[in-house]
This record gives C-alpha cells, structure tokens and sequence, in this order.
C-alpha cells in the first residue's frame, strides 16, 4: 500500500510539472505572437484593436515579426521596393494597411494574399507603381488608395481592370502619365473615367493584319500548287502528244485507239 501511495505520489508530480510547462509555454507563444514588432511602435484600444505604427523607420523590407492580432499597420514613409508574396498572410485580422509614401515598384504576385477576408483599406499612394498586376490584389475587395503614382496605361492595364475585386473607385486612382500608344491622348486621364479610349485597338488591328496576312499567304500557296499541278499536266499532254506523232502511221493509231479505250474504260 506505501508503495502504490509513493508511485502515485511521484506520477501525480511530473503530471504537474508537465502540465505547468504546457502552461508556461503556452504563454510564451502567445506573447511572441502577440507582442509589438521591433522598432515599431504599439498601441492598443477596445474600439480599434492593436495598431503597429512603423513610420518613417528607413526600413528597406516588409517586417515579418508583425503580431498576428494587428488590426492596423502604418508603414509609410520607408524604403520599400517591393511587396514580396505572403508577406502579410500571418495577418488575418487586418483592416488598414498604409504603403504610402514608399519606393514601391513591384507587387509580387499573392503580395497581398490572405487578406481579403479582413482588409478594408490599402494605402499605395505615392510611389513608383507603374505597372498594374491584378494577381498582386488576389482576393482583396478593399478601398485602395493608388493615386501619385507613374502608371504606364497599356493594353494590359485594359486588360487587367476587370479582372480584380477592389472597389470600383479604387481604380480612379490609376491616372496614366505614359500610355501605349503615346498619341491616343490618355496622358493626365483617369483611365476609368475614359472609357471610350480603347488602349488594345492597335492590338487588334496587328491581330487583324496578321490574319490578313496569313490568309494571303495560304491563298497564294493554293494558287501556286493549282498553276503548278496545271502546268504539270499540260507538258505531260505535249509530250504525248508528240510521242504519238513520231510513231509510225499504223502504231499511231494502234496508240490512239489503245489509248481511246483506256479512256472508255476509265
């Protein structure tokens, strides 16, 4: 019986041990995740939820210690060149994301996966943003800020608009300071607000052409081959023809009646 109550005793106290280092790692966890990011700046209220403020921070790279409660992220004024993909998917809660501000150029693909669930506003303005990528917004229906920036306005750009879920007037931030063609007269343009500009109609017209083109080319290789096959068979009747006039009277017309029959046969 002292036995079993020492056994037990023992048993009962490693449980304890164990359990209260599930607990106290538990707890670290929790507060890696949930604790502010380097560098940056915390606050936290009922109403808003946690904001991360990383303002003006010279910060070359999206952090990626972000807590994953944040629900507002200030990243303005850095030095970021590009969102790589999955950089904020640790974020489910995310509301406002603010880029403005940067030296951004590039939107990976997937650069803002993950959030279109949560993500009501994103703040790209004033930066080197030329070229639209709608895999870069995959899944976003957020409000987006995307005024002051170059936009090159193409026919890809056309393309792109209606394949994306950000909302509508959103999209009156992409003001063309180049386009393609250069003289259609979109410089200076929202280009939602000019529909009637068509960007892909010399596209069209190549695309045209180049059918014409190719219909012209298989037209001529039918012609040749029919003058050709016609020719052909011309010189093999003069040929024949003057086989059948050099052969003696009587084998010419042996050749010609030979040659009437074949026909008859045929």
């Amino acid at each position: 019986m002292p036995l079993a109550a020492g056994w037990l005793l023992r048993h009962s106290v490693v449980m304890c041990l164990l359990l209260h280092s599930l607990v106290l790692m538990t707890c670290c966890f929790h507060h890696a995740a949930t604790s502010c990011s380097k560098d940056c700046y915390c606050s936290e209220s009922e109403a808003t939820g946690k904001t991360v403020r990383c303002s003006n921070l010279q910060l070359t790279e999206i952090p990626t210690d972000l807590p994953n409660d944040t629900r507002r992220v200030y990243l303005d004024f850095n030095l970021f060149t590009a969102v790589p993909a999955n950089a904020f998917a640790g974020l489910p809660h995310l509301a406002t994301l603010d880029l403005s501000h940067n030296e951004l150029s590039q939107l990976e693909p997937g650069a803002f996966r993950g959030l279109g669930a949560s993500l009501q506003f994103l703040d790209l303005s004033s930066n080197k943003l030329v070229n639209f990528d709608p895999e870069a917004f995959e899944g976003v229906r957020a409000q987006a800020n995307l005024t002051n920036n170059p936009w090159h306005c193409d026919c890809s750009l056309q393309m792109a608009l209606p394949r994306v879920d950000l909302e509508a007037a959103s999209l009156t931030g992409i003001v063309c300071q180049t386009s393609d063609p250069a003289d259609i007269g979109v410089e200076g343009l929202a280009f939602l607000l000019a529909p009637e500009i068509d960007l892909c109609v010399i596209t069209k017209k190549t695309t045209d052409v180049a059918m014409l083109v190719t219909m012209f080319g298989w037209f001529s290789m039918v012609i040749s081959y029919l003058v050709y096959y016609v020719r052909a068979n011309q010189e093999d009747a003069r040929r024949h023809l003057e086989y059948l006039k050099s052969l003696p009277q009587g084998s010419r017309q042996g050749k010609s009646e030979e040659s009437s029959t074949i026909s008859t046969v045929v």
